[in-house]
C-alpha cells in the first residue's frame, strides 16, 4: 500500500469520526464531491474539517477560496496534505 492510499484512508476515517458521518469511511469515494449533492456536507462541517486537517496533518487553511478547492474531495485534501509535507 502506498503513502497516498494510506493518507486517503486516514482522511476518510478522520472525516467519519470528526463529522459523525453516518457512512463508513470505505464508502466515501476519493473523487466524491463532499459538499452539495455529493456527501452533503455544510459550512459547519467545512469548519470542522479545517480544524481536523490542522490538528491531524498540520495543514493550515486560512483562505476561503483555497479552502473551497482543498475541501472539494478526499483526493484534493490528500494532495494538499502531501504538498504541505513536501514543501
Amino acid at each position: 500500500m502506498d503513502d497516498q492510499t494510506d493518507l486517503k484512508r486516514g482522511i476518510k476515517a478522520m472525516m467519519v469520526e470528526n463529522l459523525m458521518l453516518k457512512v463508513a469511511a470505505e464508502d466515501i469515494g476519493d473523487e466524491l464531491a463532499l459538499f452539495g449533492a455529493g456527501l452533503g456536507l455544510d459550512s459547519v462541517d467545512a469548519l470542522q474539517l479545517v480544524v481536523a486537517l490542522d490538528k491531524n496533518y498540520g495543514l493550515k487553511i486560512s483562505d476561503p477560496v483555497q479552502a473551497r478547492e482543498i475541501l472539494a474531495s478526499v483526493n484534493s485534501m490528500a494532495a494538499a496534505v502531501h504538498q504541505a509535507r513536501s514543501g
